[in-house]
Protein backbone atom coordinates (compact mmCIF):
# COMPACT_ATOMS: atom_id res chain seq x y z
CA UNK A 1 0.00 0.00 0.00
CA UNK A 2 1.70 3.29 -1.19
CA UNK A 3 0.88 6.73 0.40
CA UNK A 4 -2.50 7.64 -2.11
CA UNK A 5 -3.71 4.36 -1.26
CA UNK A 6 -3.72 4.28 1.96
CA UNK A 7 -4.63 8.63 2.12
CA UNK A 8 -7.34 7.24 0.16
CA UNK A 9 -8.60 4.37 3.06
CA UNK A 10 -7.79 6.66 5.76
CA UNK A 11 -10.28 9.23 3.88
CA UNK A 12 -13.06 6.43 3.31
CA UNK A 13 -12.80 5.07 6.85
CA UNK A 14 -13.62 9.01 8.07
CA UNK A 15 -16.27 9.23 5.50
CA UNK A 16 -17.76 6.37 5.96
CA UNK A 17 -18.05 6.88 10.29
CA UNK A 18 -19.47 10.55 9.27
CA UNK A 19 -21.89 8.58 7.18
CA UNK A 20 -23.09 6.00 9.56
CA UNK A 21 -23.14 8.82 12.49
CA UNK A 22 -24.98 11.24 10.84
CA UNK A 23 -28.05 8.43 9.70
CA UNK A 24 -27.79 7.14 12.99
CA UNK A 25 -28.46 11.21 14.60
CA UNK A 26 -31.38 11.07 11.61
CA UNK A 27 -32.98 8.27 13.00
CA UNK A 28 -32.57 8.76 16.58
CA UNK A 29 -32.92 12.36 17.60
CA UNK A 30 -35.96 13.51 18.51
CA UNK A 31 -35.71 16.90 17.67
CA UNK A 32 -36.68 17.70 13.82
CA UNK A 33 -34.34 20.31 13.19
CA UNK A 34 -31.34 18.55 14.20
CA UNK A 35 -32.50 15.75 12.27
CA UNK A 36 -32.22 17.77 9.39
CA UNK A 37 -29.07 19.40 9.79
CA UNK A 38 -27.87 15.97 10.16
CA UNK A 39 -29.10 15.29 6.79
CA UNK A 40 -26.85 18.02 5.23
CA UNK A 41 -23.91 16.12 6.85
CA UNK A 42 -24.79 12.75 5.39
CA UNK A 43 -25.50 14.38 2.39
CA UNK A 44 -22.29 15.96 2.49
CA UNK A 45 -20.02 13.06 3.46
CA UNK A 46 -21.60 11.15 0.28
CA UNK A 47 -20.36 13.76 -1.65
CA UNK A 48 -16.67 12.99 -0.44
CA UNK A 49 -17.15 9.43 -1.13
CA UNK A 50 -18.35 10.11 -4.78
CA UNK A 51 -15.47 11.83 -5.09
CA UNK A 52 -13.03 8.93 -4.23
CA UNK A 53 -14.56 7.22 -6.66
CA UNK A 54 -13.48 9.88 -9.28
CA UNK A 55 -17.22 11.19 -9.86
CA UNK A 56 -16.55 14.75 -9.18
CA UNK A 57 -20.17 16.05 -11.32
CA UNK A 58 -22.15 13.95 -8.99
CA UNK A 59 -20.45 14.76 -6.15
CA UNK A 60 -20.54 18.51 -7.15
CA UNK A 61 -24.63 17.86 -8.09
CA UNK A 62 -24.99 16.28 -4.46
CA UNK A 63 -24.39 19.09 -2.57
CA UNK A 64 -25.76 21.97 -5.14
CA UNK A 65 -29.27 20.05 -5.44
CA UNK A 66 -28.79 17.83 -2.47
CA UNK A 67 -27.80 20.51 0.63
CA UNK A 68 -28.53 23.38 -1.39
CA UNK A 69 -31.87 22.45 -2.82
CA UNK A 70 -33.61 19.81 -1.30
CA UNK A 71 -32.31 19.80 2.40
CA UNK A 72 -33.04 23.89 2.62
CA UNK A 73 -35.94 22.69 1.35
CA UNK A 74 -36.53 20.57 4.26
CA UNK A 75 -35.92 22.92 6.97
CA UNK A 76 -37.92 25.39 5.23
CA UNK A 77 -40.79 23.05 5.68
CA UNK A 78 -40.02 21.83 9.25
CA UNK A 79 -39.65 25.71 10.38
CA UNK A 80 -42.38 26.91 8.84
CA UNK A 81 -44.81 24.21 9.86
CA UNK A 82 -43.38 24.53 13.46
CA UNK A 83 -46.37 22.66 14.86
CA UNK A 84 -46.31 21.26 18.50
CA UNK A 85 -48.83 18.26 19.36
CA UNK A 86 -48.60 16.22 22.84
CA UNK A 87 -48.07 12.43 21.33
CA UNK A 88 -50.47 10.15 23.06
CA UNK A 89 -49.99 6.07 23.62
CA UNK A 90 -51.13 4.18 20.60
CA UNK A 91 -52.32 0.82 21.55
CA UNK A 92 -51.05 -1.99 20.18
CA UNK A 93 -47.86 -0.35 19.29
CA UNK A 94 -45.69 -2.96 20.34
CA UNK A 95 -47.23 -4.43 17.10
CA UNK A 96 -46.20 -1.88 14.52
CA UNK A 97 -42.94 -1.45 16.30
CA UNK A 98 -42.22 -5.41 15.90
CA UNK A 99 -43.42 -5.28 12.30
CA UNK A 100 -41.26 -2.21 11.29
CA UNK A 101 -38.11 -4.04 13.17
CA UNK A 102 -38.73 -7.09 10.61
CA UNK A 103 -39.23 -4.89 7.61
CA UNK A 104 -35.55 -3.25 9.00
CA UNK A 105 -33.95 -6.52 9.48
CA UNK A 106 -35.04 -8.11 6.14
CA UNK A 107 -33.22 -5.14 4.38
CA UNK A 108 -30.61 -5.20 6.53
CA UNK A 109 -30.10 -9.17 5.51
CA UNK A 110 -31.18 -8.42 1.95
CA UNK A 111 -28.33 -5.99 1.62
CA UNK A 112 -26.19 -8.39 3.28
CA UNK A 113 -26.60 -10.82 1.46
CA UNK A 114 -25.92 -8.65 -1.87
CA UNK A 115 -22.38 -7.23 -0.12
CA UNK A 116 -21.78 -11.06 0.08
CA UNK A 117 -22.58 -12.30 -3.38
CA UNK A 118 -21.63 -9.84 -5.26
CA UNK A 119 -18.09 -9.74 -7.11
CA UNK A 120 -15.96 -6.58 -6.57
CA UNK A 121 -13.04 -7.29 -8.56
CA UNK A 122 -12.76 -4.36 -11.03
CA UNK A 123 -12.57 -4.76 -14.25
CA UNK A 124 -10.42 -1.96 -16.07
CA UNK A 125 -11.80 -3.34 -20.10
CA UNK A 126 -12.94 0.00 -21.22
CA UNK A 127 -10.84 3.12 -20.27
CA UNK A 128 -12.65 5.76 -17.59
CA UNK A 129 -14.72 8.91 -19.04
CA UNK A 130 -12.25 11.68 -19.16
CA UNK A 131 -15.52 14.53 -18.77
CA UNK A 132 -18.20 12.82 -16.58
CA UNK A 133 -20.21 15.78 -17.26
CA UNK A 134 -21.02 14.57 -21.22
CA UNK A 135 -21.80 10.97 -20.58
CA UNK A 136 -24.25 12.13 -17.78
CA UNK A 137 -26.29 14.13 -19.78
CA UNK A 138 -26.52 11.67 -22.60
CA UNK A 139 -27.71 9.15 -20.15
CA UNK A 140 -29.99 11.96 -18.72
CA UNK A 141 -31.44 12.57 -21.81
CA UNK A 142 -32.13 9.23 -22.93
CA UNK A 143 -31.95 6.48 -21.17
CA UNK A 144 -33.29 8.23 -17.47
CA UNK A 145 -35.40 10.89 -19.24
CA UNK A 146 -38.48 9.86 -17.30
CA UNK A 147 -36.78 9.52 -14.03
CA UNK A 148 -35.27 12.64 -14.36
CA UNK A 149 -38.37 14.76 -15.22
CA UNK A 150 -40.77 12.11 -12.92
CA UNK A 151 -37.94 13.51 -9.62
CA UNK A 152 -38.56 17.23 -10.90
CA UNK A 153 -42.57 16.90 -10.38
CA UNK A 154 -42.26 15.33 -6.93
CA UNK A 155 -40.02 17.72 -5.91
CA UNK A 156 -42.25 20.52 -6.95
CA UNK A 157 -45.49 18.57 -5.30
CA UNK A 158 -42.90 18.01 -1.90
CA UNK A 159 -42.92 22.09 -1.93
CA UNK A 160 -46.61 22.93 -2.50
CA UNK A 161 -47.98 20.18 0.57
CA UNK A 162 -44.89 22.27 2.70
CA UNK A 163 -46.54 25.29 2.05
CA UNK A 164 -50.47 24.35 2.19
CA UNK A 165 -49.45 22.82 5.96
CA UNK A 166 -47.60 25.87 6.46
CA UNK A 167 -50.71 27.81 5.63
CA UNK A 168 -53.41 25.73 7.09
CA UNK A 169 -54.23 27.47 10.47
CA UNK A 170 -54.62 31.08 8.44
CA UNK A 171 -57.11 29.83 6.75
CA UNK A 172 -60.98 30.01 8.15
CA UNK A 173 -63.07 27.46 8.56
CA UNK A 174 -65.86 26.91 5.85
CA UNK A 175 -68.98 28.17 6.49
CA UNK A 176 -72.36 26.91 5.19
CA UNK A 177 -72.79 30.02 2.63
CA UNK A 178 -70.05 28.84 0.34
CA UNK A 179 -70.45 25.19 0.07
CA UNK A 180 -68.07 25.41 -3.17
CA UNK A 181 -65.09 27.07 -1.69
CA UNK A 182 -62.26 25.43 -1.41
CA UNK A 183 -59.74 25.55 1.21
CA UNK A 184 -56.85 26.85 -1.11
CA UNK A 185 -59.14 29.97 -2.50
CA UNK A 186 -60.61 31.22 0.94
CA UNK A 187 -58.45 34.42 1.74
CA UNK A 188 -56.33 34.38 4.64
CA UNK A 189 -56.82 35.86 7.73
CA UNK A 190 -53.88 37.43 10.04
CA UNK A 191 -52.04 34.60 12.47
CA UNK A 192 -52.97 37.27 15.37
CA UNK A 193 -57.11 37.28 14.53
CA UNK A 194 -57.20 33.52 13.86
CA UNK A 195 -55.25 33.03 17.97
CA UNK A 196 -57.83 35.70 18.90
CA UNK A 197 -61.02 34.32 17.55
CA UNK A 198 -60.21 30.59 18.90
Amino acid sequence: MNLSEGVQFVSFVILAIMVIGAALGIVLLSNIVYSAFLLGGLFISISGIYILLNADFVAAAQILIYVGAVNVLILFAIMLVNKREDFSKIPGRWIRQGATGLVCAGIFGLLGTMILITPWQLETRSPLESNTVIAIGKHFFSDFLLPFELASVLLLMAMVGAIILARRDLIPELSQAEPTATALTLPERPRELAAIEK
